[in-house]
């Protein structure tokens, strides 16, 4: 839960965008069958590094402790709870489909679609959720606190599991997306960006195009959603100024602290 187990980034060792490599591994025998090809690449403890498949593993140990299928555990014990009744994972139920956005990759001024309502198979832990902004407003409601609905969010989980999961364990200068300057460190799955002014809690990520932030304050019980349906792909040497998704979730801070 803080990344520092040792484990790679990709579910796969491989990235290069060739014919032959799956998008995700459907069946979970497939990521045991790598597994003895999964170097620890350093001592577990004693760093933050982003890892996939350790989400992965733990989605697989909620499934072995539960009984449940990872999807179904998720979908019983906390969004039915919370009323996230139009959050679902993988392919679109057919009365949500028109709703459902498309997504894109921009680079080189080159727009092309992303993989169309993707399977995300046995990464469903890490990737395979999707929720509209109403939904997510209350998993925020959730997190930030709402006293007129204590009894309902301590059912869910108690209030002091969730402060636990924020205190900092391990110093990251990056975020769940790869960016710096928005992290100080990591908690139990949240990241934290702490500053002389305040402290902010949160997660984001991307898949397939989409790009998504949430920021909140605990204390002042104020939070914030960031959602693309368009990744800009930038050079590696491309100046910070040119990082919308940045400049966005940096004016996103400063009104946090107004």
């Amino acid at each position: 839960m803080t990344h520092t187990a040792g484990f790679r980034n990709p579910t796969w060792p491989w990235d290069q965008g060739k014919d032959w490599e799956p998008f995700e591994p459907t069946e979970y025998s497939q990521l045991v069958a790598m597994l003895p090809f999964t170097e620890i690449l350093f001592k577990p403890g004693s760093k933050f590094s982003y890892s996939n498949p350790a989400i992965i593993f733990l989605g697989k140990i909620i499934e072995k402790l539960s009984g449940d299928d990872y999807e179904v555990y998720i979908d019983k014990n906390i969004l039915k709870p919370l009323e996230m009744y139009h959050t679902y994972f993988d392919a679109t139920p057919y009365h949500l489909l028109k709703y459902r956005s498309h997504s894109y990759y921009i680079q080189n001024g080159m727009r092309t679609e992303g993989r169309f309502d993707a399977n995300t198979g046995i990464t469903v832990s890490n990737s395979g959720l999707n929720s509209p902004i109403p939904d997510m407003i209350k998993y925020l409601n959730f997190l930030a606190g709402d006293p007129q609905r204590n009894e309902l969010y301590e059912g869910v989980l108690k209030r002091s599991s969730l402060e636990e999961m924020w205190q900092p364990l391990v110093k990251t200068e990056v975020d769940a997306n790869g960016n710096r300057g928005f992290t100080t460190d990591i908690g139990l799955i949240f990241f934290l960006n702490r500053t002389p002014e305040q402290i902010l809690v949160g997660h984001g990520g991307d898949q397939n195009g989409f790009i998504s932030y949430i920021d909140f304050d605990p204390g002042k019980r104020t939070a914030s959603i960031l959602v693309f349906n368009t990744n800009v792909i930038l050079p590696d040497n491309s100046p910070a100024e040119k990082d919308v998704v940045g400049n966005l979730r940096r004016a996103v801070h400063r009104l946090h602290l107004q």
